[in-house]
């Protein structure tokens, strides 16, 4: 008896011993997160390797027309912190399993309400939203599966799958520009330089209204502790309202500031400046 006793201790520290045994994934977890906007994008997918094998062909990874997980293991998910458009086609708030169809010409990309298990429940499901973009040849083969958001920009970004020479890009719009101008009127009503600056910053870089950015920006440098970056802001808004002399001047106040401040860089755009207008 003591015998099978000591047996079954000892076979049970052998399981536990072999259960506790780690190995790395073949296809590695990540999640990434990338504000676009005031919007936060989180892509969360486990990245499949080629190791050798095709990525399309008779014996190649994937079956041009057939749906797929777009990663490995579990399903992959995107998630948006507010509405957007994707594809031309808006998308509420959401976490939503991401599927595609590779096709040679072009793919699809399904997005279903996202639900805990497997992948393959959402193959008889109807998707909440389907987009097809163009399937791009690359000249450089991607070995790991990637998926990345790039061409960011203040209001819009492009989700980027790459995977052996094959690379497709969805564009993803955020539709906040009327939430910020109602934002930038709220804060005014009270503003510090701070607010006056950026707003001025976003109205200049979104072309949305070049004289009230610049009578923004001008609330900040009327000061004489206005900063070198916020008189150079000024220069380029006087700029690009053809107001050529006063943004000469004010890139040669922007000047003498940053060499007081020991910035190299916009002492170098500041000449730049008054170079290009005084040609």
């Amino acid at each position: 008896m003591l015998k099978l006793k000591m047996s079954a201790l000892l076979l049970g520290l052998s399981w536990a011993s072999y259960a506790q045994i780690q190995l790395p994934a073949l296809s590695p977890a990540v999640e990434i997160s990338q504000k676009i906007g005031l919007t936060t994008a989180t892509l969360s997918y486990s990245r499949p390797s080629l190791r050798g094998r095709e990525l399309f062909g008779d014996e190649g990874v994937l079956v041009q027309g057939n749906k797929w997980r777009t990663g490995a293991n579990a399903t992959t998910r995107v998630e948006f912190s507010q509405d957007v458009t994707v594809g031309g086609q808006p998308l509420a708030p959401g976490t939503y399993a991401l599927l595609s169809t590779p096709h040679e010409q072009d793919w699809t990309l399904h997005y279903y309400a996202y639900e805990k298990g497997t992948w393959t429940q959402f193959l008889d499901r109807e998707p909440v939203l389907e987009v097809t973009v163009p399937h791009q040849q690359t000249k450089y083969a991607v070995e790991t599966l990637t998926l990345h958001f790039e061409a960011i920009g203040l209001d819009a970004a492009q989700l980027v799958l790459q995977w052996g020479n094959s690379k497709v890009a969805v564009p993803v719009q955020v539709n906040e520009h009327e939430a910020i101008l109602t934002n930038i009127d709220r804060v005014l009503a009270g503003p510090s330089n701070f607010d006056y600056f950026q707003a001025a910053l976003y109205l200049h870089e979104t072309q949305t209204n070049l004289p009230q950015a610049l009578t923004y920006i001008q609330q900040v440098t009327q000061s004489e502790s206005a900063l070198f970056f916020q008189v150079y802001r000024e220069a380029a808004i006087l700029k690009d309202l053809n107001r050529n002399a006063e943004a000469i001047a004010a890139a040669q106040r922007t000047m003498q500031l940053a060499e007081a401040a020991g910035n190299d860089d916009f002492v170098r755009l500041s000449q730049q400046m008054i170079e290009a207008l005084t040609e």
